[in-house]
């Protein structure tokens, strides 16, 4: 039988990492919550066989659930639309919030996988083999996924401009 109060103070304790890498790869805080209780109950049901790595087990099972709800369309269908809708937003004295929502909004364009790689390396900051692990393929294939979403989001018109200037 599992060791219910490890469990529990796992999910204490990394909850926040977790939810902001689904967070990263959904671009939404009510699939990235979907997200992370899914893959807790996954772990849940495996956390007597899991070692040490088990936050990276999370995030693996995170990455896959995802790649597999964006395979099945089982997400929000997104509008597009000619302009944005208008929207209240804080403040931001520092001058961030905009690049980081054109950042998110750059990131959502980019297919599921190539997503998933750009999360996984540069906002978790894991090796190529880390994230090859997690994805279950090769470190080439890793490597390939990134260098086609960097060059996306070099070319990106809305981001590539307002980065400009």
């Amino acid at each position: 039988m599992a060791d219910r109060s490890e469990y529990d103070a796992f999910v204490e304790t990394s909850w926040h990492r977790l939810l902001r890498t689904a967070y990263l790869l959904t671009r939404d805080w009510a699939t990235a919550e979907d997200l992370v209780q899914a893959a807790l109950l996954k772990a849940w049901q495996a956390w007597p066989r899991l070692g040490a790595e088990r936050e990276a087990y999370v995030r693996k099972i995170i990455t896959n659930l995802h790649v597999s709800w964006w395979r099945r369309r089982w997400r929000r269908a997104e509008l597009t639309s000619e302009s944005p809708p208008d929207r209240a937003q804080a403040a931001d004295h520092m001058g961030q919030a905009d690049e980081r929502e054109l950042v998110w909004q750059a990131l959502g364009r980019l297919p599921a996988r190539q997503r998933a790689v750009i999360v996984l390396r540069f906002f978790e900051d894991l090796t190529e083999a880390q994230t090859a692990s997690m994805l279950g393929c090769s470190v080439g294939t890793v490597k390939s996924q990134a260098s086609r979403a960097l060059a996306k989001l070099r070319v990106d018109e809305s981001f590539a401009y307002d980065r400009r200037g």
